[in-house]
């Protein structure tokens, strides 16, 4: 096939390509994230989510299920993932919240509650680096050992959300895929911590071989693909990891580039296949490992991770909560980037929205999780929405052309001029955050019922992730994301996988007293106890 032209249309203007060779041939999507412009493949390419959608303006593509062609339609979004060049040069727009390159809101703050010696893990190197690797961002620190002080950090996303949003979707690839493992393991090791250990590099005026060793935390399922081992068998039941106690490689090995030939890499160990080392980590730099309890550590982020304790008893378990509030699957949804509705009030007579954006601009890019959480407590409260999601009949009758209903029943407009149109909040995102909100919150009794104690009863729930940082603690309560409990009792912590990392760093001890966690804690699968579908049935409605 001869060589096709393609002109894209994006915020930053306009970009003329040429495609030869077996470029021709790849998905839409794969071919404008090799030339630069990569898109919100969340769902891996599988048609479940909307967004790698863009616009044909001109020519035609072929899609690639069935191989018909797709004329052009301006008023058309095509799923990138599912269409390829048809041989003809075409011109499409591609909108702002399909595209990654928005710079995140990976936060690195962490709060820690424990003292820590200054006895470095690698104690014969000047400089050392703490990484998270998170499903989504990945957060790195570049710190002086002998100080203790952080001289630069860095955060992005994680480059393997091309691959799939949650790691179910990236472990199927691995099984799927005999190259997935490899692309998985070059996109989070030289496409994501390589680049960012260099620009901390630049901040701190630091060579990269300078660099000592690194300690890494992060879910099970991360470690794994960073190590480049197989992680399928996690991906069906009983759900076993190859390793979760702490590994060393030499950089090289996982195509890491700094040090000077004796430089290590350090894996934090994990307690299980879905409460990985980022939770073991957090324990620690919470002080949760030492607390008498009743005490949990939650972390709402693209896996919803939840621990409890009360006396010697450590138990933890992981929930299906899905990437709902990371934007995905919704209507308007979106990431916590610039641009993103981060808070959101409501008035109903007259209606009207009001709104907290990231970042300065008049256009909303669309609505992050701290917001979708707002909208649920403000339009419970406000009479918006009934108990069960739905949109109240009344309201609707008088909301005039901001309620109009679709294939998938009735939206609210909140914004009328966004970067990408008007932004939506359905009746079918509501019921998807419901779900979610009824994971975390299901999640939670049923480990309090394990250990037979109550919200009221618990001294300290430490809420974990970037996510909790931004998040209004009376709303949380107030829609049931943290039933029965008071904003006294919650402790914002931060990015504790991060400050895990930092701390194993610094004081080489509190790698073993992470084992030992690993070791103590139970882990438990929810769906095996009883109550637990019933309890999350009962959170499925809003308070």
């Amino acid at each position: 096939m001869s060589a096709v032209h393609i002109r894209v249309l994006t915020p930053d203007g306009r970009h003329d390509l040429t495609v030869t060779g077996g470029e021709v041939g790849l998905p839409l999507s794969e071919l404008l994230a090799r030339r630069g412009f990569p898109l919100n493949t969340r769902c891996g390419g599988r048609r479940l989510c909307g967004g790698c959608e863009v616009e044909l303006c001109a020519g035609s593509l072929q899609r690639i299920a069935d191989g018909a062609r797709v004329a052009a339609d301006a008023t058309a979004r095509l799923k990138s993932c599912q269409m390829r060049l048809g041989g003809e040069p075409i011109e499409l727009v591609v909108p702002a919240r399909s595209l990654l390159r928005h710079e995140p809101a990976v936060v690195a703050e962490f709060r820690l509650n424990i003292p820590w010696a200054r006895d470095p893990l690698f104690p014969e190197a000047r400089h050392g680096v703490a990484v998270d690797i998170g499903t989504t961002t990945v957060a790195l620190l570049l710190c002086d050992l002998a100080t203790g002080r952080v001289m630069g950090e860095a955060s992005a996303f994680n480059s393997q959300i091309r691959f799939g949003e949650d790691v179910l979707t990236r472990i199927q690839l691995c099984s799927t895929d005999p190259e997935g493992l490899r692309q998985l393991q070059r996109a989070v090791a030289v496409e994501t911590i390589n680049p960012l250990l260099q620009d901390a590099c630049r901040q701190a005026g630091v060579a990269p071989r300078e660099i000592g060793g690194m300690t890494v935390a992060g879910n099970t399922t991360m470690l794994h693909l960073l190590a480049g081992v197989d992680p399928t068998s996690m991906g069906v039941h009983p759900f076993r990891p190859v390793f979760l106690e702490h590994r060393i490689y030499a950089p090289r090995d996982l195509g890491l580039e700094f040090g000077d030939g004796v430089a290590q890499v350090h894996l934090l160990p994990g307690p299980a296949a879905y409460v990985g080392a980022d939770l073991a980590a957090g324990m620690v730099a919470t002080g949760l490992l030492y607390d008498e309890g009743p005490a949990l550590l939650v972390d709402v982020g693209t896996n919803g991770e939840i621990i409890a304790k009360v006396g010697d008893r450590l138990i933890g378990c992981a929930t299906a909560a899905g990437p709902a509030f990371e934007g995905a699957g919704l209507t308007s949804g979106t990431r916590a980037v610039h641009g993103a509705i981060e808070r959101v009030r409501l008035r109903t007579d007259p209606f009207a929205a009001e709104f907290g954006l990231i970042g300065s601009t008049d256009r909303p890019l669309g609505i992050c999780g701290s917001a979708y959480v707002d909208f649920l407590w403000e339009a419970r409260r406000t009479g918006l929405l009934q108990a069960k999601g739905r949109f109240d009949d009344a309201f609707c009758a008088r909301a005039g052309d901001n309620v109009q209903r679709d294939t998938y029943g009735r939206k609210l407009r909140l914004h009328s001029r966004g970067a990408a149109g008007p932004v939506w909040v359905s009746e079918l995102d509501v019921a998807r955050l419901l779900q979610a909100k009824a994971a975390i919150a299901a999640g939670i009794s049923t480990l309090l019922h394990l250990l037979g104690t109550a919200p009221r009863d618990v001294k300290r729930l430490y809420l974990a992730g970037g996510f909790g940082l931004h998040l209004s603690l009376e709303h949380a309560i107030g829609c049931g994301l943290l039933p029965g409990f008071a904003v006294e009792q919650i402790q914002v912590v931060g990015n504790t996988s991060l400050g895990g990392a930092f701390l194993a760093l610094h004081d080489r001890s509190l790698l073993e007293e992470m084992a030992v966690a690993c070791r103590t804690m139970e882990a438990i699968e929810l769906n095996l106890q009883p109550g637990f579908e019933d309890a999350y049935i009962d959170q499925l409605v809003l308070p």
